[in-house]
């Protein structure tokens, strides 16, 4: 029997339609793995069946009854439980504080705030997703990997008042996860399987097989396939995904040429107390340097470093040949550095901002001449990138916030290349990216390499950094411990990497 079903499901925003005719049934004690590539709707039915969107068309039933929710506390009282890809923690409320937003009713005593009673209520529903902390702490100084259990433990706070199974809708849960905090969110799913429903949603492949009882493929805002996992395959569902089969040099292998002589980036010796040290390399034209390693190696400190967000406090940088200080973001900027951060929502695009707004903002002083922007000048850049990238958005002039993670990388990327920089330092480029957007992102990026540009890379994967990587340099405790020559045909393995990096 399905505990959440939807029907002929339709939505449609201006020049898009994020749902057609969608049909979906979650059954009792399972987990529904859900995948697509940004922007095949994936998101957009999460927010249907949460409350957040109303539907055009089509029909939601819960316990084979039909719902019609007036918003995510009506979802919420009906079962119905999500967890954001941006996460809704507020960081000024304390933990328990976050857990019983909207519901601290429960917990008044003579029209006041029973605190003990609620932190108490918490501490159960934290020991459920084995997160030992004081529930009074504030969700400021959690990590984001507990900030994510916070998110499920409010969750699982359905479970008093709801008569029925609940159902848990997974969006993105495992995108900034280490290994061994994945390992301790499907410890947990598994489980709550025989009190709760779930569907997760993932771009890694390999999690979605791991954690899922039924898979279905969405492409174009349509369900295209529907598989038991046991049946599916990952080259079946790349190519669901995409339409079309996934190319076999995935990483463009094909297409690395050699660096060319020329030395655009110096680093000698460089160091940030505490963080990394004694760090060199030369960064040649042409070249990918991919950088390997554990979180805290120090890989991450440096790219920041590099990109002007973080002061490095020895060793030497040239740019050219010249000394370089790189003390500000707008230092790396004028000096022809451009960077793509890890977090894209909270560093590298402005939510609000039109997608053409997000593609000249780091090179505005060439669309303002006379100190007025030239809107019509900055439209047309933009719309020749948005072609050349195969960007989804209804226009030039649309919110970036309303495009999928995929198309809001490939936007600042094509922000870089508008500003002009010659060095692109890719943290994690294709985090929350899914594979067709991926391919296109490896694409540029072997493109950049053709026109000459220098890039550091911090991969989301050992597989990504060795396949795009001319040399790699492996970090661990915040030394270089081990460097690799990467060329076409003959790239080390990922074995090879894991010795120096642990």
């Amino acid at each position: 029997m399905s505990v959440l079903e939807i029907r002929g499901a339709l939505k449609r925003f201006p020049g898009v339609t994020a749902l057609d005719h969608v049909d979906l049934r979650i059954d009792r004690n399972e987990v529904v793995g859900l995948i697509g590539e940004n922007g095949a709707g994936k998101s957009t039915l999460l927010k249907v069946l949460s409350g957040v969107y109303d539907l055009d068309e089509g029909t939601v039933l819960v316990n084979d009854r039909e719902v019609r929710f007036k918003g995510p506390r009506d979802a919420f009282d009906h079962g119905l439980a999500m967890v954001f890809q941006e996460q809704s923690v507020l960081p000024t409320l304390s933990v328990a504080e976050n857990i019983f937003l909207g519901r601290e009713q429960d917990f008044l005593r003579f029209g006041f705030l029973d605190k003990r009673r609620m932190n108490a209520a918490a501490r159960e529903l934290l020991g459920k997703v084995h997160l030992d902390i004081d529930p009074a702490t504030s969700a400021a100084d959690l990590t984001f990997a507990q900030r994510q259990m916070v998110e499920i433990a409010k969750a699982l706070s359905l479970d008093s008042r709801i008569d029925g199974e609940i159902v848990v809708l997974l969006d993105e849960p495992t995108s900034v996860l280490e290994a061994r905090e994945i390992e301790i969110l499907f410890d947990i799913i598994r489980e709550l399987k025989s009190r709760a429903a779930f569907v997760f949603i993932s771009h890694r492949l390999d999690e979605v097989l791991e954690i899922s009882d039924r898979i279905y493929v969405m492409r174009d805002g349509k369900v295209v396939h529907e598989a038991r996992t046991a049946e599916a395959h990952v080259h079946e569902l790349h190519e669901k995904m995409v339409g079309r089969a996934v190319h076999h040099e995935y990483y463009r292998e094909n297409k690395q040429r050699p660096p060319k002589p020329e030395v655009l980036l110096s680093v000698e010796n460089l160091g940030r107390a505490g963080h990394f040290q004694g760090v060199s390399f030369d960064l040649h034209a042409g070249e990918i340097l991919g950088i390997a390693g554990v979180i805290g190696s120090g890989r991450e400190a440096l790219a920041r470093c590099l990109a002007g967000l973080e002061p490095a406090d020895s060793g030497t940088v040239r740019i050219d040949g010249a000394p370089a200080r790189i003390a500000t973001p707008w230092a790396a900027v004028a000096s022809g550095i451009g960077y793509i951060p890890q977090e894209r929502k909270a560093e590298g695009i402005v939510l609000a901002s039109s997608v053409a707004e997000n593609m000249t903002m780091a090179a505005l002083p060439a669309f303002a001449p006379r100190g007025l922007i030239d809107h019509r000048r900055e439209r047309q850049i933009a719309d020749g990138w948005i072609r050349r990238l195969r960007i989804k958005t209804p226009s030039a002039d649309t919110p970036i916030g309303k495009l999928s993670g995929g198309n809001q990388q490939k936007t600042v990327l094509a922000k870089w290349r508008i500003a002009g920089a010659r060095v692109m330092i890719l943290d994690h480029p294709t985090r929350g990216v899914d594979v067709g957007a991926k391919e296109d992102v490896y694409d540029l990026v072997r493109e950049m390499c053709d026109d000459g540009l220098a890039i550091i890379l911090l991969g989301d994967t050992l597989d990504e950094v060795i396949g795009l990587s001319h040399r790699i340099l492996v970090m661990k405790d915040g030394v270089v411990s081990a460097r690799f020559d990467a060329p076409p045909g003959a790239k080390p393995d990922q074995v090879s990497l894991i010795t120096h990096m642990v």
